[in-house]
């Protein structure tokens, strides 16, 4: 990623994102827009869906599992913040209310693959489309490397426009963290989509501050 994004220019925008904009009550996150361009969306495989571990996340996400029988137990010995038995599970069914607050309880969910029909069926039509469905841990896989690395996680998705809209950080972390989480953020979306032939723009904003612009010129290393 060295040979793509020149650091000291991105590095001098998130500085610059950081103190734009006014003091707000609560603490901001630092999120990175990704604009790219030559990228046919009408071919299913350009609309990604993937999970980056950041080296520095500006807060441990909440995971939440569907679970029953020995899986249960895994989980609940993994640290998980919360199950779901297939009883409540089957208990979901029709209660669009209740499966759209359980998606906004975690920030990711784990599931043991014999639960993904049944999970597909009861939740699957609101968590989809929320990016929310869970991660299927097969049984020969540690389930607790799984909960850590989503604890540490970012989800970049490309649906309908080519644009990528990540959180990379919060205004109370080092500029430098926040640095190192975009760089590898930006390498996974250079292994799908080389950054040379397809970035357009870069943006860094606070949640609340105006966002600063990085032209594909600036930042790609020459």
């Amino acid at each position: 990623m060295s040979a793509v994004i020149n650091r000291e220019v991105l590095l001098t925008k998130i500085k610059e994102a950081l103190k734009a904009g006014k003091p707000r009550r609560f603490r901001q996150s630092v999120e990175l827009i990704v604009v790219l361009r030559g990228v046919d969306l009408s071919k299913p495989e350009n609309r990604i869906n993937l999970l980056v571990e950041l080296p520095h996340p500006p807060k441990l996400n909440k995971i939440g599992a569907f679970a029953h029988g020995a899986f249960e137990v895994q989980v609940k010995n993994a640290g998980v913040d919360g199950v779901v038995t297939r009883d409540q599970i089957e208990a979901l069914s029709g209660n669009k209310r209740a499966i759209r607050k359980l998606s906004k309880q975690y920030d990711f969910f784990v599931s043991s693959p014999d639960l993904m029909p049944l999970l597909g069926r009861v939740v699957g039509p609101i968590f989809g489309p929320r990016g929310k469905m869970p991660e299927v841990v097969p049984p020969n896989v540690d389930v607790k490397v799984v909960v850590e690395r989503l604890r540490r996680a970012v989800r970049l998705r490309i649906r309908n426009e080519p644009v990528i809209k990540v959180r990379i950080g919060s205004e109370a972390q080092k500029p430098e963290e926040i640095l190192e989480n975009a760089l590898v953020v930006l390498e996974e979306i250079n292994r799908k989509f080389p950054l040379k032939q397809h970035l357009k723009d870069l943006y860094i904003k606070k949640t609340m501050g105006p966002p600063v612009r990085v032209r594909a010129l600036e930042v790609l290393a020459r």
